[in-house]
């Protein structure tokens, strides 16, 4: 994504010096480094006011999207996802007029409670955004994909899609981050 934040060089800088990345605590630094992604992620957000912000101002807050996509009304839809260490997926669409027209976090209860058995695992990627992590399972011929997320902005949860050998969704579910459970 570019250049780290000036705030995460100097949390990186202070662990260096402190010795306290040497002493095998690199997994402490990287949360630290989320944390502080986390932070900056919600003050671009705050730059950025729909009908106001163009492309270019959404790209100066967020750097090159993953992936672009441009709907037939020519909608450029701009993926910024933060999967897998982080809780966020985000949807910039920007409308005909150059104009950010939605900023959306996709990694939400009202999403998650819209994947149905039977959808798509396409359909369900789109709605989403790009997963945590993918297991396959061959004895069972089925494929399990997590999204990380923080439930009420605070737990940190899985949200797990189980999906058949037709690619189409079997069921759902909502279980704690493996990563935080101590």
């Amino acid at each position: 994504m570019g250049a780290r934040p000036a705030r995460q060089n100097e949390a990186m800088d202070f662990m260096r010096t402190t010795g306290f990345i040497g002493s095998g605590a690199l997994f402490a630094a990287l949360g630290l480094a989320l944390v502080l992604l986390a932070g900056c992620d919600r003050q671009r957000v705050g730059k950025l006011e729909e009908g106001v912000a163009t492309e270019a101002q959404v790209r100066q807050q967020f750097g090159s999207p993953d992936q672009i996509e441009v709907e037939s009304d020519g909608t450029r839809v701009l993926s910024y996802p933060r999967q897998p260490e982080g809780w966020t997926n985000y949807e910039i669409r920007i409308g005909p007029d150059g104009k950010m027209s939605s900023l959306r976090q996709l990694l939400n209860e009202d999403n998650f409670a819209r994947v149905q058995p039977g959808m798509r695992s396409m359909d369900v990627r789109r709605m989403l955004g790009k997963p945590a992590q993918t297991r396959h399972y061959d004895l069972k011929n089925e494929t399990v994909i997590d999204w990380r997320f923080k439930q009420r902005g605070q737990e940190s949860k899985l949200f797990s899609v189980t999906f058949g050998a037709d690619a189409k969704v079997l069921s759902t579910a909502i279980g704690d981050d493996p990563r935080e459970m101590h």
